[in-house]
């Protein structure tokens, strides 16, 4: 097999990741909402996006919230997701300038903390197994997620209601299929962005237990359509042509 159009010969290894449902969350008032001011899917750039590797814009601001939350970067690769997500929320920021950044920055930072205080053990088996966008464990660590933003951001001086729009878009932002705003959005474009850069890749092809080959055809053909603005489908589709050159994944598959 020597093209990407093909399967790669160990694609009936992998069970399939089951399809994203909207549930009872699209008929949310939220998400309505939304989904009436922003009927073009995906959603057009009011600005322009950068498209080179990730690398040359890191993310920057915000040292007191990532010293607060430096135990929780220990877990489940974090150290490498969180800053890696919120550079490209940076970017998706300068594309969609009517978002409230710092919103979108402060959510991407916290997102994904709760791993650290769910079982670890759990989190490869049950978090990328299976039907894992129903995994136990992914509501679990949306929920300590919240704990910790509850926790942390108003000895930094966040407002009670700036907290709860932080919550409200962690709990959820795996397993709500549906985004309730512009800012939800954002995060959950950057969440999935971080998998297209050649440390993403890397990274989580190994939770997945995938060779690179079969991954990266999982994010064009499965992680790509799931990106709700015009800005993140245009990175990641630049990404993937790039890692997988640089992976050679045409010819090693």
């Amino acid at each position: 097999m020597n093209t990407r159009t093909e399967s790669s010969s160990r694609e009936q290894d992998y069970p399939s990741w089951a399809a994203a449902e909207s549930g009872d969350t699209a008929d949310d008032p939220r998400a309505v909402r939304f989904a009436t001011d922003y009927p073009v899917r995906p959603i057009p750039m009011e600005g322009t996006v950068d498209t080179q590797p990730i690398c040359s814009t890191p993310s920057s601001g915000f040292e007191a919230l990532w010293k607060q939350i430096e135990p929780e970067t220990r877990t489940r690769g974090n150290d490498v997701h969180l800053p890696i997500s919120a550079a490209y929320a940076e970017r998706l920021c300068d594309a969609y300038p009517s978002a409230d950044r710092e919103l979108v920055l402060v959510t991407i930072i916290l997102h994904d903390t709760g791993w650290a205080h769910v079982d670890e053990s759990r989190i490869i088996s049950e978090g990328f197994g299976g039907d894992w966008r129903k995994a136990t464990i992914r509501f679990e660590h949306e929920r300590e997620g919240c704990l910790v933003a509850r926790r942390v951001l108003p000895g930094l001086g966040y407002s009670e209601d700036f907290v709860e729009r932080v919550c409200e878009i962690i709990d959820g932002h795996d397993t709500r299929p549906v985004a309730f705003s512009l800012e939800d959005a954002l995060v959950r474009d950057a969440d999935r962005q971080w998998r297209f850069d050649r440390a993403g890749i890397a990274l989580s092809a190994s939770w997945f237990d995938m060779d690179m080959a079969t991954y990266t055809d999982r994010l064009e053909r499965e992680i790509i359509p799931e990106l709700i603005t015009e800005a993140a489908v245009t990175m990641a589709e630049a990404d993937l042509r790039r890692q997988r050159d640089l992976l050679r994944t045409e010819v090693i598959r």
